[in-house]
């Protein structure tokens, strides 16, 4: 996924299917300099994780 795209979908009122590896995430955070996102798996939010915006893909 760009990072424009994450943006986008971070700042979206409706759901956005969104998954790393396979498996869904939400968006909780990006950094735009260092092009990484915080995510947390869904219906976990305390499984938190950062990882590259471009090893997210939308479902």
């Amino acid at each position: 996924m760009d990072l424009k795209r994450a943006q986008e979908i971070l700042k979206s009122p409706e759901k956005i299917v969104v998954e790393h590896a396979g498996v869904p995430v939400w968006i909780d955070g990006i950094d735009e300099n260092s092009k990484m996102a915080r995510v947390h798996t869904e219906g976990n939010p305390q499984d938190t994780r950062t990882v590259a915006v471009s090893e997210l893909a939308e479902k």
